[in-house]
């Protein structure tokens, strides 16, 4: 599913050096948005958070969180992270795939720059994220839009992976769309997000 082959390898060897490569900081719209939304002893899903940034960070602020991500590398810095930051995340070595949203229940799903899925996968991916986000419950989702393209400072690098706001409003069709953002901004997450990105945020909510 994703966009280059033999993604765990890949994903492995990007994530081998010490450093983490998104940073150790939190994903700026996640520092921001999850305290207005979510409160302590809610239950949230990070989808593919790698090494860990986001779901340590929210398990610190009284969340209860599982995370996955497809590079076992990855996994492993994120459970010595939680553990050195003294906080539980329910860490997982797992695909989009063979992920079990279906019976995972959550108040909450984050997926931060998830855009290695290309339409074909997307839609499905999206509609199995969403099934498990329980009803009055919230998805926080930040990527990159095709204007994205033209800064080359991070993301895929294949337009038609990246986001607009049409297919934000198809996707989430039936839910509360609180929020959707689109804008510029400078990032400095890492080696791999850093410098000028086309970006959109989204918070949107499940009826019920």
């Amino acid at each position: 599913m994703a966009t280059f082959s033999r993604a765990r390898e890949t994903w492995n060897e990007r994530y081998a050096g010490a450093e983490f490569l998104f940073g150790e900081a939190p994903n700026a719209f996640v520092e921001r948005t999850a305290p207005r939304v979510l409160a302590a002893g809610r239950s949230v899903l990070c989808v593919a958070d790698g090494e860990g940034r986001n779901s340590v960070w929210l398990a610190g602020r009284g969340l209860t969180v599982v995370a996955f991500d497809i590079a076992d590398v990855a996994v492993a810095k994120a459970r010595a992270y939680a553990a050195r930051r003294g906080v539980e995340v329910d860490l997982r070595v797992c695909d989009m795939e063979s992920f079990p949203f279906e019976t995972t229940r959550v108040d909450a799903v984050v997926a931060i720059f998830i855009q290695f899925l290309a339409p074909a996968d997307r839609e499905r991916a999206f509609a199995r994220m969403m099934a498990s986000v329980r009803p009055g419950g919230v998805f926080l989702l930040e990527g990159y839009r095709p204007e994205q393209i033209a800064y080359g400072t991070g993301g895929p690098g294949v337009a038609e992976n990246l986001y607009t706001r049409e297919w934000v409003e198809r996707t989430f069709a039936g839910w509360e769309i609180v929020a959707v953002d689109a804008y510029d901004a400078v990032l400095s997450e890492g080696r791999q997000h850093a410098g000028p990105s086309a970006l959109i945020d989204v918070v949107a909510r499940r009826p019920g």
